[in-house]
């Protein structure tokens, strides 16, 4: 498995025996080189010693030597430089189309390859952790390591989840004519989902022209007419007086500025909770855009959580106070304030994205600072993911620990990427003995 061989070269698992080439000639390991996830070879700036002679530069792995001419290497100048073949079975040999050779230069000139063996350890221990289905995979160890380790590689995936979440930001303010306030109001909508109605609401958000509602946002009711004309929900008949005079206006102002609404079979309702219903917050949304309390400036300067939890605390109008949807039944009076936990997950899935996507924007560092410290003062979030991993022994101190957490379930251990992780190589270099044991009697840290 290819794979394999990249971890078995990147860590330097070698065997005891001498490594050489094919053809005889003594290989020395000096620096394996960096480890390279985009298109090119795979290891570029290696230091290899081959026949006594050092050379550096990049180093391709395969399964077998041919592959090469399976992925096309040999029309490819990337690949020209490349001073290693490090392969499973040579099966063939590859000739240098025009570039450096570490063989003499008479006849055709070879690419140098390594034939080299994955240990039986490692192969079997890897096979043993793919193959497990329980949540994560790696619990015979992670409850051992050292809390350096653990906490370490946590704050590695905090950052790295950041910087993908950044990616994400930075494609809506393309997709929004770099406009940072839209951008936040995208969002910030998303967030607003709360997981099931995630895409719905930045769908909707989408569809919202900010522009078009500016000029009556002081008129509550005309905002909420745009928002819920835009979201599709004033398309089906309804009774109640209220819906009337919103669907009167919004075709009023739907005309005005030559809206259209989304589908609104995009949205999902059941199992949801009452206060989780998009009526709810769309509604929440329209008072927090007409109060304007918050706007994207005010989320960058604002100095502490306690601000922020003003800033994104909301309500609704009188008739959303006694109803969750335009055909309900009154329910009791509320003026449906947002609880701490989502004032917290809003906090986290789109203040600190934004915050850190707007440092990495402006290259102020202390933006991005500002970011992840919001989330070490956060306490841990509490779901599925968190509460597995808290039982294999990883404990989380606060909102960034789950962050990381919930990031290296999504990409690494779902989708079986436990090579790229560091404690699928933790896993990997025990004994099997250790690993035969059961993982509730392995001994916690």
């Amino acid at each position: 498995m290819e794979q394999l061989l990249h971890y078995v070269w990147k860590h330097k698992l070698f065997p005891l025996s001498p490594l050489t080439t094919t053809d005889g000639r003594p290989v020395e390991v000096v620096h394996p080189g960096l480890h390279n996830h985009d298109a090119g070879p795979d290891f570029f700036n290696a230091k290899v010693k081959i026949g006594g002679q050092l050379w550096v530069g990049n180093v391709e792995i395969h399964d077998r030597a041919s592959d090469w001419y399976r992925h096309h290497h040999d029309q490819n100048p990337a690949y020209d430089n490349v001073v290693l073949h490090v392969v499973g079975v040579a099966d063939m040999d590859i000739p240098y189309p025009d570039g450096p050779s570490s063989a003499p230069a008479q006849g055709v000139r070879l690419i140098p390859q390594l034939e080299l063996p994955v240990p039986t350890e490692v192969r079997q221990n890897y096979d043993r952790l793919v193959q497990e289905d329980a949540q994560p995979r790696c619990r015979r160890v992670v409850g051992t390591l050292p809390s350096l380790t653990v906490h370490g590689w946590l704050s590695a995936l905090q950052v790295e989840r950041l910087e993908q979440r950044t990616q994400q930001v930075q494609v809506r303010r393309q997709q929004l004519g770099m406009d940072w306030e839209a951008t936040f109001f995208v969002t910030l909508a998303r967030t607003f989902g709360f997981g099931i109605n995630g895409d719905a609401m930045e769908q909707w958000a989408y569809n919202v022209p900010l522009h078009a509602v500016a000029k009556h946002r002081d008129d509550l009711f005309q905002v909420e007419a745009i928002f819920f004309g835009q979201a599709g929900l004033l398309e089906s008949p309804c009774d109640a007086p209220y819906f009337s005079r919103l669907q009167t206006e919004y075709a009023y102002l739907r005309h005005k500025f030559s809206l259209t609404p989304m589908d609104p079979h995009q949205w999902r309702f059941a199992r949801l909770r009452p206060q989780n219903l998009p009526y709810v917050r769309i509604a929440q949304l329209a008072m927090l855009y007409h109060e304007q309390r918050l706007n994207f400036s005010r989320i960058i300067e604002a100095a502490d959580l306690d601000q922020l939890y003003g800033l994104l605390q909301t309500h609704v109008s009188e008739f959303w106070q006694t109803h969750y949807s335009f055909s309900s039944q009154p329910s009791p009076l509320s003026d449906r304030r947002l609880t701490d936990a989502s004032l917290r997950s809003l906090v986290i899935n789109a203040v600190v994205p934004i915050l850190f996507s707007y440092g990495r924007y402006k290259s102020e560092e202390q933006l991005c600072e500002r970011a992840l410290t919001l989330l070490e003062q956060l306490p841990p979030e509490a779901n599925h993911i968190v509460r597995e991993w808290a039982a294999a022994g990883v404990k989380s101190d606060n909102a960034g620990d789950t962050q990381a957490l919930i990031h290296l379930t999504r990409q690494y251990c779902e989708p079986r990427n436990c090579l790229r992780c560091r404690f699928g190589y933790e896993y990997l270099r025990r004994t099997p003995d250790f690993l035969r044991e059961d993982p509730d009697d392995v001994p916690q840290p």
